[in-house]
């Protein structure tokens, strides 16, 4: 276990290698200049230059790349250009909301999605299936930014019973609570309908083998030969889906934290995109891209946990 888990490591460092030279690279392609914008549109040609002397900008793109690799290794993240803040400071104000709205929607989606999974596999073919199935392909296909403008207007002018805008307080005050139910609803919507197509399938296929069968014939309640035997073979491959809807949930972050104004790191490098303040920017794509590493790390460690198989492969 401490092997296949040392492998994956080895293999998550080349690519967060490449995660910081893209984003590096495309922070290069912005149109703005970062030193004219901390200047201000009135400061002079010589202020501006002396600005990008400053912020290194001058050099070369590949002394640029190592000076701010070796920055990072040092755990600095550089300061913003727009309000002068330490980047590692506005990023653990942020991360927090973000991981909360992560979690709250989580905490619903996942067994919703394997109840209706189990439930499809289990009725296969009924009305009661295919209605389930419908409305797990309009969950995948609905953008998340139209999902949560329909709840805005529904809930929020129509029928105004929760707040939409901000974060009101922390999760465990009623404020925080009723903020964060609209938000969480939305960002675990599209994650619904993956988890229950991918349940239904791989229930049906371990319905159909033989040690499902001896169970039956040994007498065992139906209920039981479905959540205890088939259902929790099946949850290898659902899992691992598990694990890379996951990582997505930040790409879905960004757009529902900026539909409800959550002050998550979503929400931030949008605003440090558009602003072009350059540190900010690469700040939020390394944390986001480490997110996105370490749950795909879990995953594979989990999935050696319950498939003993993969650890020797």
């Amino acid at each position: 276990m401490l092997r296949h888990t040392l492998q994956r490591l080895l293999l998550a460092l080349p690519v967060m290698f490449g995660v910081l030279l893209l984003g590096f690279l495309l922070m290069q392609v912005v149109p703005t200049d970062p030193a004219q914008v901390r200047a201000g549109p009135t400061a002079t040609q010589e202020l501006v230059e002396a600005i990008r002397r400053d912020l290194g900008l001058d050099q070369p793109l590949w002394k640029q790349f190592f000076y701010y690799i070796g920055r990072l290794m040092q755990g600095d993240l550089g300061v913003s250009i727009i309000n002068n803040v330490p980047v590692s400071q506005e990023l653990s104000a942020t991360i927090g909301p973000t991981l909360e709205l992560m979690v709250a929607s989580l905490i619903w989606a996942i067994p919703l999605g394997i109840l209706l999974g189990t439930v499809g596999a289990y009725y296969r073919g009924s009305l009661l299936d295919r209605s389930i199935m419908a409305v797990s392909v309009a969950g995948v296909s609905i953008p998340v930014f139209f999902l949560g403008l329909v709840l805005v207007w529904l809930f929020g002018f129509k029928y105004p019973i929760l707040p939409f805008t901000g974060r009101l307080g922390p999760l465990w005050t009623w404020e925080g609570f009723t903020s964060i139910i609209l938000p969480a609803i939305t960002l675990g919507g599209v994650f619904v309908g993956p988890v229950a197509r991918m349940t239904r399938t791989s229930v049906l296929d371990v319905l159909g083998a033989d040690h499902i069968r001896t169970a039956r014939a040994k007498g065992l309640k139906e209920r039981k030969v479905v959540t205890r035997h088939a259902l929790r073979n099946a949850l290898v491959p659902v899992v691992t889906l598990i694990g890379l809807q996951i990582g997505f949930l930040l790409g879905g972050a960004v757009v529902v934290e900026t539909v409800f104004s959550w002050p998550g790191i979503g929400r931030l490098a949008v605003g440090a995109i558009l602003s072009s303040d350059l540190p900010m920017a690469q700040g939020t794509i390394i944390v986001m891209s480490l997110g996105f590493i370490l749950v795909n790390l879990g995953v594979d460690i989990l999935y050696a946990v319950l498939d003993p198989r993969v650890r020797g492969a």
